[in-house]
């Protein structure tokens, strides 16, 4: 049992390898019947320089990461390979920005509900590191009215 505990200790004590990075505030847009994708949202806040490089959900057949760009008039979005988290900055994933888009889905996104979403961290010595997350679904009206309140309190 001790070399066992030992061998757990030297373990967990290579982990600091990877970049600490925490996640807040995560959640997942809900869907209507038959919407076949929607978004999920997060801070991200690394210790060290990383990258988000590739994340996945059981509830859809395909996840990006994507961004909105205005091109012109008009707002795109786009599948990026990665999204850089520079060390101590706070990267906000959120509707009209930075977002993991889930497609392909393969049942209906409620509200109230827990969506498993994983993401893949990768640090700057190519290390990689799978967060598990499980982020509430709510719609979309929901968050820009809590965003309306804060802007109250000023």
């Amino acid at each position: 049992m001790k070399k066992l505990a030992l061998a757990l200790a030297l373990t967990l004590g290579s982990l600091p390898a990877f970049a600490d990075v925490t996640v807040a505030e995560a959640w997942v847009r809900a869907t209507v019947p038959q919407q076949k994708a929607t978004g999920a949202f997060m801070k991200l806040t690394s210790d060290r320089d990383a990258r988000l490089v590739s994340a996945a959900s059981p509830v859809a057949g395909v996840v990006e990461i994507h961004e909105m760009v205005m091109d012109g008039n008009v707002m795109k979005m786009n599948a990026i390979p990665g999204l850089d988290l520079p060390a101590g900055k706070t990267i906000e994933l959120k509707p009209g920005g930075y977002h993991v888009m889930l497609m392909d889905l393969k049942q209906q996104v409620k509200d109230g509900e827990e969506v498993p979403v994983s993401i893949v961290v990768e640090a700057a010595d190519g290390a990689r590191e799978t967060i598990e997350l499980k982020a509430p679904a709510r719609p979309l009206n929901a968050a820009a009215g809590g965003m309306q309140m804060q802007h109250g309190k000023h």
